[in-house]
């Protein structure tokens, strides 16, 4: 009896002692998950956090992005204006010289040529009119140098 006696007493210490060890991997189980769970949440605030700062710099980098075709649309309004008023005044420049050309001609044709009084007084007063021409488009011209300068300054 001495012998079931001790293999029983045996018995109910191994079991106690498996179901304690059952308890602690329990419990150790039990804590792995909390610890699990603890670092899923704050995997989860982390990307949250790592989202909103990049949400922010994607928003900062389009508000840049609009600064910087903002001012090249601007730069390129300021180089089509210069390149306008560069024509504008080389235009107005050929025009001078056609009509100082043309007075030349008219002069030359006067005192080459002998040519009525009637025709005489015609080509004095085409001259005339081209040096009228000449002074209106020399005015023009001052103005036109003066709007390619604030161009140039804009620049």
């Amino acid at each position: 009896m001495k012998k079931i006696f001790k293999t029983f007493a045996l018995s109910v210490l191994l079991l106690n002692s498996q179901y304690f060890i059952a308890q602690q991997i329990n419990k150790d189980k039990t804590q792995q998950e909390i610890e699990f769970q603890k670092a899923e949440k704050e995997i989860q605030r982390t990307l949250a956090e790592n989202h909103r700062r990049l949400d922010d710099q994607i928003l900062e980098l389009s508000k840049q992005q609009k600064e910087l075709e903002k001012q090249k649309k601007e730069a390129e309004s300021k180089k089509k204006n210069l390149s306008k008023s560069e024509n504008n005044l080389k235009s107005t420049k050929d025009k001078i010289s056609k009509l100082e050309l043309e007075n030349q001609k008219i002069e030359n044709k006067i005192t080459t040529t002998s040519i009525s009084e009637e025709e005489l007084a015609k080509q004095r007063l085409k001259t005339k009119e081209n040096e009228l021409s000449i002074q209106k488009l020399k005015l023009t011209q001052i103005t036109q140098e003066k709007e390619l300068e604030k161009a140039m300054s804009a620049i």
